[in-house]
C-alpha cells in the first residue's frame, strides 16, 4: 500500500495510535523499531537538530522537504510532515501539499499561524482571519483531490488568542472542506480536550508536550476522550539531549561513561550495519569493499 493508504488504514482501526515524533532519519529507525505504527516530523525538533535554531519559520520549504525525504527513505512506517503556514499564499499550500507527497509522507499538516509561524507551546503566536484559514485549508484538499495521494491534517492555533470556541469553529471547517485529520492546539485542561472531541467529527490529533500548556494524559484517557493520534513531539530530542550533556559532563570531568553508551554492536545494529552487511554478500564485489 501507499503510504496514505496505510495511514488510512490504522485510522480505520478503532484504537489511539501513540506516535513518537521524529527529527531525522535516524531518529526515525528507533521508533519503527520499537514497533510503533507511525511517525510525525517534528517542526520543533527538525529545525534544532538541522539547522540548530529554533522553530520560528527559520527552516524554508525546501529544508523541510529534504529532511522529509531523507526519513521516508529511512522507514516502511507512515510519516506525517509538517507543513506549517504552507509557506506563502493558497498557491504555495498547494506546491507544499504535492511536495511533501512526492518526498513520501502519508499526511501532510498545514495550519493558520501567521507567518513566520511559532511553536505552539511558545508565546507570540498569532492566527491569520478565518477566510485565509480556510483558504489554506481548500488548497491543500484540492492539491490532494488533484491526484496527490497524501493526507490532510488540518491544525488550528486560534485557542492562544481567541479561545477554545473559535478554535472548534474553525476546526469543524476544515473537516467540512475536505481535511482528514483535526488538530486544535494547545487546549489547557482535559474538560477542553473532552469538548475537542465530542464537538468535532473526524480523528482529532493530540499533542502532548512535556512541560507544555496541553495536559500530559496517560494513553487510555486519552482514548477515553476521543482522540485517535496522540503525538510525542519532543520527546526523543529531549531525551537525547539531556543523554548527550551528562555524557559531556562525564568527557570533561574524565569519568567513565560506558554506563551512558548503548553497546557498540547493538549501535551497529540499530544503524543498519548487519542489514547491510547481510544484503551485500549476494554481491562478490561488495564483498571486497
Amino acid at each position: 500500500m501507499t503510504p496514505a493508504n496505510l495511514l488510512r488504514s490504522l485510522l480505520d482501526e478503532d484504537r489511539l495510535l501513540t506516535m513518537p515524533c521524529c527529527y531525522d532519519a535516524l531518529s526515525a529507525k528507533l521508533i519503527e523499531q520499537e514497533g510503533f505504527d507511525l511517525t510525525f516530523m517534528s517542526g520543533f525538533a527538525a529545525s534544532a537538530s538541522r539547522i540548530g535554531a529554533p522553530d520560528l519559520g527559520l527552516m524554508s520549504y525546501a529544508e523541510v522537504q529534504d529532511q522529509a525525504r531523507n526519513i521516508c527513505d529511512a522507514i516502511s512506517i507512515p510519516l506525517i510532515g509538517d507543513g506549517d503556514t504552507g509557506y506563502g499564499n493558497a498557491m504555495n499550500v498547494r506546491r507544499t501539499v504535492s511536495g511533501m507527497a512526492k518526498a513520501g509522507c502519508a499526511a501532510v499538516m498545514i495550519e493558520d499561524q501567521v507567518a513566520p509561524k511559532r511553536c505552539g507551546h511558545t508565546p507570540g503566536k498569532a492566527v491569520v482571519s478565518r477566510e485565509e484559514a480556510f483558504d489554506r485549508i481548500r488548497a491543500a484538499v484540492d492539491a490532494r483531490e488533484d491526484g496527490t495521494d497524501i493526507l490532510i491534517l488540518a491544525r488550528t492555533d486560534a485557542r492562544h488568542e481567541h479561545g477554545l470556541g473559535e478554535a472548534i469553529d474553525r476546526a469543524a471547517k476544515f473537516a467540512e472542506l475536505g481535511a482528514d485529520i483535526l488538530f486544535v492546539e494547545a487546549p489547557r485542561t482535559e474538560e477542553e480536550m473532552r469538548r475537542v472531541c465530542s464537538e468535532l467529527p473526524l480523528p482529532n490529533m493530540a499533542n502532548i508536550v512535556e512541560g507544555g500548556e496541553t495536559p500530559d494524559l496517560p494513553p487510555d484517557v486519552l482514548a477515553d476522550i476521543g482522540y485517535r493520534i496522540a503525538a510525542y513531539p519532543l520527546s526523543l530530542m529531549a531525551a537525547g539531549m539531556k543523554a548527550m550533556l551528562a555524557t559531556l559532563a562525564d568527557m570533561r570531568a574524565g569519568r567513565p561513561r560506558d554506563e551512558r553508551l548503548l553497546d557498540f554492536k547493538e549501535l551497529r545494529r540499530r544503524i543498519g550495519f548487519d542489514a547491510y552487511y547481510e544484503e551485500s554478500s549476494r554481491y562478490e564485489t561488495s564483498r571486497r569493499d
